[in-house]
């Protein structure tokens, strides 16, 4: 299934840096040090959110990078009210994250690099659980895994040749 592009001058996009970890290359003349950041942005209002990567020599410039990288990997995100449709378990490399749906009440129960995703896609009641890898890059992208696999009711019933009633 081809990928939606989203535009993000339609959404009040919010941000949010989730790391930034500092990288030195040995060359011949010494070192070189720059920063890369991992950055997540979504739309809490509209169920939009994206992650990307910047590089730069200093911080600011490698977090300016990110969001750039992370507005052209806008994905739209089914919920139901203020939680998930169904439980999902996403993978990506040895990460895995296991997303539940919460009763109105119970918040956002995560870790760092999910709660970030959770917070700037508009989820308020969630359960997650985050097994394997710890590395925020591959937690990411296992998050992104799990939403992907998120279906609403009417996509379901049109699936199954039924209507959303009969479900």
């Amino acid at each position: 299934m081809p990928r939606k592009i989203i535009d993000p001058g339609k959404f009040n996009i919010k941000d949010d840096v989730v790391a930034i970890n500092r990288v030195t290359k040995v060359v011949k003349g010494g070192k070189n040090m720059s920063f890369a950041a991992l950055v997540v942005v979504g739309d809490p209002s509209a169920g939009i959110v994206g992650f990307g990567t910047g590089k730069a020599k200093e911080v600011p410039q490698a977090i300016r990078k990110g969001i750039e990288s992370a507005k052209k990997n806008l994905i739209q995100v089914n919920l139901t009210q203020t939680t998930i449709p169904h439980i999902s378990l996403g993978r990506f490399g040895a990460g895995r994250v296991l997303l539940k749906p919460a009763p109105e009440g119970t918040g956002v129960i995560a870790g760092k690099a999910v709660r970030s995703v959770m917070n700037l896609v508009g989820v308020q009641n969630v359960l997650t659980k985050s097994i394997g890898s710890t590395n925020p890059h591959n937690v990411i992208r296992a998050t992104f895994a799990a939403l992907g696999q998120l279906r609403d009711r009417q996509s379901v019933a049109t699936a199954r040749g039924k209507t959303v009633q009969e479900l």
